[in-house]
């Protein structure tokens, strides 16, 4: 396969670059600028510099991992208005309960709260027809761009609810991992993390499905219920050197590593890279910061202050701008 072999051409540049400097992380794609997910959003953030591409997945109904942050249709698409009837007794609608072809015919569009309300006010307003992406194209379409503009850009993959989905029937970890190695990308030297918010799910990976690949674990807050994880407790020294046994690095939120409030970090990074995991919290948005706070000044506390191994932005073009200024004033 083709992807296969250009993963492998440039697996031993990744090594050599990937942690020269930050990492920036494209959360979603360029979600700041198009609808989430989509692959025209992964073009965008690979042509504004990103390190990394992020993708969820979540499954199909004939079992086919695609690109969605939810496993949930309703808030990203028109599905209830071609499908009206396709909800469950909860009124939502589940890409589980769609074939791909079925998922293939919706429309993507900017992230609306259920009521309608575009989360982002600013973002994306067009009316173009964008479509939900598998996890397949996705592959391809980074791997093709790496080819022609002589890019190592990675993957950043989180396997989604994956407790639901056993409940629902269907193994999501097992299907992803398949298809991770069919693609040559179940190997720690490829450019590619998996990052989930179960740590059952991340021990499960490594030690009964035996996955050779970088994993992160996430660190929600436990009201949001993302799984039966204690993130409290994960974030002690205890249980970070824990996670070690199974992960190369976190995924925090960005509270939880430093403390507006308080003005100062929290001793969570510092206690991660003492367990010799590195950290890549989660999400800088331009659009959605503090009053009285800019852009320059939450980069600069966390690349300078907090010392962040990486970052997940909706923004890449800001993150990457900040960064290449940050090396032009300090080249050694």
């Amino acid at each position: 396969m083709k992807l296969r072999l250009l993963s492998l051409l440039l697996a031993s540049s990744f090594m050599a670059t990937c942690l020269a400097q930050p990492l920036v992380i494209a959360h979603r794609g360029a979600s700041g600028y198009l609808p989430e997910h989509t692959l025209e959003a992964a073009t965008l953030a690979f042509a504004q510099g990103a390190d990394f591409i992020e993708q969820d997945l979540v499954l199909s109904k004939d079992l086919v991992p695609v690109v969605l942050h939810d496993i949930h249709l309703d808030t990203v698409t028109d599905v209830a208005s071609k499908y009206p009837q396709r909800h469950r007794e909860d009124g939502r609608f589940y890409a589980l309960d769609f074939t791909l072809a079925e998922l293939k015919t919706l429309d993507v569009h900017e992230r609306r709260e259920l009521d309608g309300t575009q989360v982002f006010a600013n973002r994306y307003q067009g009316k173009a027809s964008f479509k939900i992406a598998t996890f397949a194209e996705e592959l391809e379409l980074i791997a093709q761009l790496n080819r022609q503009f002589e890019r190592q850009v990675g993957y950043y993959s989180e396997i989604k609810s994956p407790a639901w989905h056993q409940q629902q029937g269907v193994d999501i970890s097992l299907i992803v991992l398949k298809m991770l190695r069919e693609y040559g990308l179940d190997d720690a030297n490829q450019a590619i993390y998996v990052q989930c918010f179960d740590f059952a799910e991340i021990k499960r990976l490594r030690s009964e499905l035996g996955a050779k690949v970088k994993l992160i674990q996430l660190i929600g807050d436990n009201s949001w219920g993302e799984a039966d994880t204690d993130y409290t407790a994960l974030q002690t020294p205890a249980m970070l050197a824990e996670v070690a046994k199974y992960a190369q690095g976190i995924g925090p939120w960005l509270p939880q590593v430093f403390d507006l409030k308080a003005g100062q970090a929290t001793s969570l990074v510092s206690d991660a890279h003492q367990a010799g995991l590195q950290v890549h919290p989660y999400t800088f948005r331009q659009d959605a910061l503090p009053p009285g706070v800019t852009s320059q000044q939450i980069l600069s506390v966390l690349f300078n202050q907090v010392k962040v191994d990486g970052l997940f932005s909706d923004f890449t073009d800001t993150v990457v701008t900040f960064l290449d200024e940050q090396k032009a004033k300090n080249p050694n």
